[in-house]
């Protein structure tokens, strides 16, 4: 696989979504696509729907790819990739339509993942991925047409729907996007498989910019349409890469985040209790979230816990799992 193609990619990405931000957060604010800040003490209002430049920029260098494929190198095959595109795009539109009806107005918690299995037709269409996986203790199972018809609709309503769990904290959700698509995209590239390199690394480009204006204090939201697509892709990439089993350790933390609120029936959110000075404090007596586990666990460490103390800590889970990921793969 070509290294400086792949650089240029992650490039285009990156500088397309991070140019077109700014005007965006200009347009947001100026027609009222805003949504208040939580998890600080004045709630400031804050531009809305992010997601729509990460998606453009991510699209932009994707096509871009597949020009200078098509093109310069004289390759074609690449159905799979614009499949994979097809469902990114189909998940984005739910998360915009939930994000444009507003928090807690949108679709509901049944219609978002029931609207993810058509979306995910693109790739169920083509089926995509190897039917054969190796699973613990079983060994080797192949699912045959059910891959296609079940295993891949419910990953990717899963995983789109999962990922938008473990949100809600400037920097949370592209950073977490950055490390679990950096981590697929080089196991990826090591294993020659093209498509989910390029598709992991396109993506971590353009919310690598993102992030620059999504961290603390963050000056625009990723809303549904981000946390969605991103979610959608991590599960597209992990088929076509053959990369499952990476990808279910990886999103741990979001299977541990939608565990802890059923102890309370959903009846919870993640956002902590802002003190005037900005410092975070625990919401609830007990930990529903692994926000609040990172609150409790810091205020054993420090007497003040501000919300960028939160959001590494939650990196620093999702490496730890990164790291059992790394030491797996080359044993």
């Amino acid at each position: 696989m070509d290294l400086v193609l792949l650089a240029g990619i992650v490039l285009a990405s990156f500088f397309v979504t991070y140019y077109i931000i700014p005007p965006w957060i200009g347009k947001a604010h100026a027609q009222g696509l805003t949504g208040k800040d939580m998890n600080k003490p004045d709630r400031p209002e804050v531009a809305e729907m992010g997601g729509i430049c990460v998606i453009f920029g991510f699209v932009t260098a994707i096509l871009l790819y597949i020009g200078l494929k098509t093109f310069y190198y004289g390759s074609d095959g690449f159905v799979p990739i614009l499949a994979c595109l097809c469902t990114i795009l189909l998940i984005a539109l739910i998360g915009m339509m939930d994000d444009i009806l507003g928090w807690k107005k949108g679709l509901s918690h049944w219609q978002k993942p029931l609207l993810a299995i058509p979306a995910a037709m693109p790739m169920m269409a083509i089926n995509a991925g190897q039917s054969a996986m190796t699973l613990p203790v079983i060994g080797t199972v192949d699912w045959g047409i059910a891959y296609p018809l079940l295993i891949i609709p419910l990953g990717i309503m899963c995983a789109s729907n999962g990922y938008n769990i473990l949100a809600g904290y400037n920097g949370l959700e592209a950073g977490m996007g950055v490390i679990i698509l950096s981590v697929l995209g080089f196991v990826a590239f090591l294993g020659d498989k093209a498509i989910p390199a390029v598709l992991a690394f396109g993506m971590a480009g353009a919310l690598m910019a993102f992030l620059l204006f999504n961290w603390y204090p963050a000056q625009i939201f990723p809303g549904d349409t981000l946390t969605y697509s991103v979610g959608a892709l991590i599960a597209c990439v992990a088929i076509l890469g053959d990369l499952e089993k990476i990808a279910l350790l990886l999103f741990i933390p979001y299977i541990l985040d939608f565990f802890l609120p059923l102890r309370k029936r959903l009846h919870v959110e993640a956002f902590a209790r802002p003190n005037p000075d900005g410092s975070l404090e625990m919401p609830y007596d007990k930990i529903y979230d692994t926000t609040h586990l990172a609150i409790a666990v810091l205020k054993k460490v420090k007497a003040k816990v501000y919300e960028r103390d939160v959001v590494l800590f939650v990196y620093g889970i999702e490496l730890v799992f990164v790291g059992i990921v790394a030491i797996s793969y080359y044993q």
